[in-house]
């Protein structure tokens, strides 16, 4: 995965969104109608659901042969979809596919507490080509993040268990983009005082 390849923005931006958007769509036409396969009934969530799985393996197998390489959110992501998908298909039961971004995000956070532990930012070695940042600067940012999945976490658990299937669709196709957008965001301050001088070079005109 190490042999980069540069596509168009907008082909790739459809291969990392576009899955989530048709699943947003497929849900909306076929929330209210039951499917019977095999003598089992399966609302239209469960087969949005699988329909969903394949996408998914086919987008991200695009995005690595165009591409030439894949990150570890991204396959982590994949993996989980097939977990918790598939069993939400299996079983018949939505509960398992609505976990799915608890468990990605405790995951992430998990990962990224380790790493502090350590003493070390693993967040700096996915990240650090897009965002030059001093040592300090990645601790920083990586301990909010951190606590920002936990808190992700726990928010997808509250809404799921509390909310109806139609509430939940929305709030993961575009309420955790926005939450992850405003966080980074915010971290404008933190980005400026900490903020390499190549950065900085970057933003000064010639």
């Amino acid at each position: 995965m190490t042999d980069k390849r540069e596509i168009n923005p907008f082909l790739k931006s459809a291969l990392d969104f576009g899955p989530i958007l048709v699943f947003f769509v497929a849900y909306l036409m076929l929330k209210d109608r039951v499917f019977t396969i095999g003598g089992t009934d399966y609302d239209g969530f469960i087969v949005v659901t699988a329909a969903f799985i394949p996408l998914l393996i086919a987008s991200t197998g695009a995005l690595w042969y165009l591409t030439g390489q894949l990150s570890r959110m991204q396959v982590a992501t994949l993996v989980l979809v097939v977990i918790f998908g598939g069993l939400s298909v299996w079983l018949n039961d939505d509960r398992f596919f609505k976990m799915k971004p608890t468990m990605i995000y405790l995951l992430f956070g998990g990962l990224l507490g380790f790493g502090l532990l350590r003493g070390t930012s693993y967040l700096k070695y996915v990240m650090e080509g897009m965002m030059p940042l001093q040592d300090a600067g990645w601790m920083i940012l990586t301990k909010r993040l951190m606590l920002f999945f936990f808190g992700l976490a726990v928010l997808n658990e509250v809404i799921w268990r509390t909310q109806s299937t139609e509430t939940w669709v929305y709030f993961k196709t575009f309420g955790l983009s926005i939450a992850v957008f405003a966080f980074f965001l915010s971290q404008g301050k933190l980005f400026q005082t900490y903020g390499t001088e190549e950065a900085k070079d970057d933003t000064t005109p010639d």
